[in-house]
Parts: C-alpha cells; sequence; structure tokens
C-alpha cells in the first residue's frame, strides 16, 4: 500500500515517539507502563488523524494492546461495555426509533414552522425545534437523520427562494451540533468525559447536573449561531420578503401526516417521553439512575401492547460501532489515568497560569481539534484525560476544564468531512445546498463566537450552578 504524504509524516512521528519511549535512559520519571500507554496513545492518535482505518477499529486495536501488554485488565476493557452510560445510549437509541416510527417529530416541527411570518422567525423556530430534539435523539448523526425529512419538506415549500433554502441547508447540522451539549445523550463525547471524570477524579456528573450546565449554553449558542447563518447566507433582499408556510403545504411533501387528529400511536409516544424527560430531569428526587429511566421506557416503547416498534427493528439502529468506540476510549483513558501517562504528559507544561487564561487555552484547542481529528469522541478521547491531568496541576476544576473542552469540541463546521451532519447536509440529491465556501465563510465568524460563549460560560455561569472555576 502506498502512503500519501499525510499518512507518512503521521507515521513517521508515531514511530518516532515509540522509539524515544522504548530506551530506557529516556525520560527517567516514567514507568514502564506508562511507556507502553503513551506509544499505544500515540499511535492511535496518529491513526485516527492520518490514516482511513475506521476509528473503533483503531481504538479496539489499542484497547487490546493495553490488555495484552498488562497495563490494564481485560475486566477493565470489557467492562466499559456494561457501564451505565452506555446502557442509557442504547436504551436512547430505542426510544428514538419509537419516535422515528410514531412520526411525531416531523409533526411537533411542521406545528413550529409553520408559525413563521418572516425569515428570522423561521430561522429561530427552526432553531428551537432542533434544540428540543436533543432531548429525545441521541447523537448528532442520529438527529440529523429525523430532521432531513423536514428539511427536505422544507425545501421543497420554499423552492422558489434558493438563498433560503441554502440557509436551512446550513441552519440544519450547525444547530444539531451545537445544540448537543445540552443533555448527557447529546454525544457519544459526553459519555467518554463522564467516564474520564469518573476514573480520574471520582466526581460524576448525572443527567440532570449536565442539562443544568448545558442547557444554557446549547439555547444561546444555537440562536447566535442561527443569526451568524442568516446573516452569512442571504442578503438583505432574501430576508426582507415574508415566508407563509401551511401544514397543508408541508403535508403535500411528507410521507407521515403532519396535520389531522393524533394516532394513538403518536400520543402514548409523545405520553412516553414527556415521562422519561421528566424522570431524567428529577433524578435528585426520585434517585433512580438515567439509565434505569431508559431502560423502562426502552421496554414500554417496544412493548407489543404499548409500543410503536419491535424491538428488534429498534435495536438495528443503536450505533454498535459507537458503543464499541466509546468502550475502547474509555479503556484508553483508564490506561492514561491508572498509569500516570496523562499527568507525566502535561508535568512539563507552564500550568502556572490564571484560571481564565489556563480555560481560554483548554477551549482554544478544543475548537480547533476538528481540523486534525474529524471524530467528536475521538478529540474527547485524545484531549479529555490531558485537560483533566493539567487542571488539576494548574489548580483548576478539572470538571469545569472537562466540561469547556467537551462543549467547544461540539464546533465542527469548517469542512464538509469535519462532522456526519454537515457531511450529510451538503449532499442531498435535487435540492440547492451549501459549499465548502459556505462553511468558510460561516466558520470565521462563529468559531469565535462559539470558543466564546464556551469560556464566558466556564467563568461566570457554571460557578453560580455549582461548578466553580477552582
Amino acid at each position: 500500500m502506498t502512503l500519501n504524504p499525510r499518512q507518512a509524516v503521521t507515521l513517521c512521528i508515531a514511530l518516532s515517539i515509540c522509539a524515544l519511549l522504548v530506551v530506557p535512559g529516556n525520560f527517567p520519571g516514567l514507568s514502564g507502563d506508562a511507556r507502553l500507554t503513551l506509544g499505544v496513545f500515540a499511535l492511535a492518535t496518529c491513526a485516527w488523524i492520518g490514516t482511513p482505518i475506521d476509528d473503533t477499529y483503531i481504538a479496539l486495536g489499542a484497547g487490546l494492546a493495553l490488555t495484552a501488554t498488562g497495563v490494564i485488565s481485560s475486566d477493565t476493557l470489557f467492562g466499559t461495555l456494561g457501564d451505565e452510560t452506555v446502557w442509557l445510549l442504547i436504551c436512547a437509541f430505542v426510544l428514538a426509533a419509537a419516535v422515528a416510527r410514531s412520526g411525531l417529530s416531523g409533526r411537533a416541527a411542521a406545528f413550529l414552522v409553520s408559525g413563521a411570518r418572516s425569515v428570522r422567525q423561521l430561522t429561530h423556530l427552526t432553531t428551537a425545534a432542533l434544540v428540543v430534539t436533543a432531548f429525545a435523539v441521541p447523537a448528532t448523526s442520529g438527529r440529523a437523520a429525523l430532521a432531513l425529512p423536514v428539511f427536505l419538506a422544507l425545501a421543497k415549500v420554499l423552492a422558489d427562494r434558493k438563498r433560503l433554502v441554502v440557509m436551512l441547508a446550513l441552519l440544519f447540522p450547525t444547530v444539531i451540533l451545537l445544540s448537543a451539549v445540552a443533555t448527557l445523550i447529546g454525544a457519544g463525547a459526553h459519555l467518554i468525559t463522564v467516564s474520564v471524570l469518573w476514573e480520574a477524579t471520582g466526581e460524576r456528573i448525572g443527567f440532570t447536573q449536565w442539562l443544568l450546565l448545558g442547557l444554557p449554553l446549547a439555547v444561546a449558542s444555537s440562536h447566535l449561531a442561527a443569526e451568524a447563518v442568516l446573516l452569512t447566507t442571504t442578503r438583505r433582499a432574501d430576508r426582507k420578503g415574508p415566508v407563509r408556510i401551511t401544514l397543508d403545504q408541508l403535508q403535500e411533501h411528507s410521507e407521515q401526516p403532519v396535520t389531522g387528529a393524533w394516532e394513538p400511536a403518536e400520543t402514548r409516544c409523545a405520553l412516553l417521553l414527556a415521562t422519561v424527560v421528566v424522570l431524567w430531569c428529577s433524578e435528585p428526587l426520585h434517585q433512580v439512575p438515567p439509565a434505569v429511566v431508559a431502560l423502562i421506557g426502552a421496554v414500554v416503547a417496544a412493548s407489543p401492547a404499548l409500543g410503536t416498534v419491535r424491538l428488534k427493528d429498534a435495536l438495528k439502529t443503536v450505533p454498535w460501532s459507537l458503543l464499541l468506540f466509546m468502550a475502547a476510549t474509555m479503556a484508553m483513558g483508564v490506561a492514561l489515568a491508572d498509569s500516570g501517562a496523562a499527568k507525566w504528559l502535561v508535568g512539563g507544561l507552564p500550568l502556572d497560569l490564571p484560571p481564565w487564561l489556563f480555560l481560554t487555552v483548554v477551549v482554544t484547542v478544543s475548537t480547533a481539534a476538528h481540523l486534525v481529528l474529524q471524530s467528536r469522541s475521538a478529540r474527547s478521547s485524545v484531549l479529555v484525560p490531558l485537560v483533566v491531568a493539567a487542571a488539576v496541576g494548574a489548580g483548576v476544576n478539572p470538571v469545569a476544564a472537562a466540561l469547556a473542552s467537551t462543549a467547544a469540541a461540539g464546533f465542527c463546521h469548517t469542512l464538509p468531512a469535519s462532522a456526519k451532519p454537515v457531511t450529510l447536509f451538503a449532499e442531498v440529491p435535487g435540492v440547492p445546498t451549501y459549499t465548502p465556501r459556505d462553511l468558510l465563510r460561516l466558520s470565521a465568524v462563529l468559531a469565535p463566537l462559539s470558543a466564546a460563549l464556551v469560556l464566558l460560560c466556564a467563568v461566570t455561569l457554571w460557578p453560580l450552578l455549582g461548578v466553580p472555576v477552582r
């Protein structure tokens, strides 16, 4: 196999790091387990960056190497698959399959956007609808797939206003990515962050705490991004014209009903989803773990009498590759923390910084990381263990630093290949959509705004909600 220049460079970097680690005289303060961990970590990171090999395959190989060399036990590697956050995600996908099958999501979205009377109203009502989907559908790729039919219906209704269609095409993935921080199940990266924090500090962030911290940021960043999309992709004349979208027009281009009386399945699904979300949000009152609530909801959603989807069909929608990736990278995080590799790696950095400056560096690096590592989960797997270790050394609250890093890493809009939702909406057959130039223009505006908003939340809002900077 012939290597391209990028692959050759990353391979040379990985091999050079491994060669330095193998020499016993180098890095005298580094234990054998830490050397092995850093070598595997370097190889995995370079493979994620510079090769087309599947991310999950690389993560599994790294986890296996750490287990075979004795850095972590087999119980640690396989036990990550039984983590409650993994079960939470599995059950959430079953619930999402039930919602998609019932047609409830399309009806709710149609109801919201049909109230728009101007382009700006349409933009922000669509944004609000997409933010709400973070509570019903886990992971950004699942939300993008669910939202695509709604976009197609809107695009056909607005077919004579091409710039508005392009604006909506860019708005959907932008809001889906930025609003994911609203909930713990919004992205697999969130579950990796929670796992790393638990292993490194013993602090567990629950669904309710994440919601309290993430929802304000999600709402603010999504609506700020909506304005940025509107202003960078449309002209003043495009925004002046009135908008009139009726439910009947949307129904003409939708396969599922968006008008008329609710079907019994829709009613049952809405009640079930509302009950699950309420139980998730009230966890401090009843003390039932979110994963158990999700499992109860999934069993009901797939039950013969009350459900709207068969269990085997719902399980087909679960991204098992993502779950395996999460489990393997959780094991890598354990190895980095337990072997002392993460602490050693950040030990030489100048950490005597003011907390706000330390968080600024973390947010800046995490925002730019998508240019190197395209997988959001991979970015958290690489960054969060190092951020947590550095935060401890700098006297900064590791929870605040990890959350800031994870939230900032949600920005990945620069290139069509930067995130799956961006790729999905960039290639919609028969519909005008955005170009790479549109993405670059938006990123130039949105990247600094998004980073500044995350930093503002970390320094001013989150301390009021129980997560101090120090």
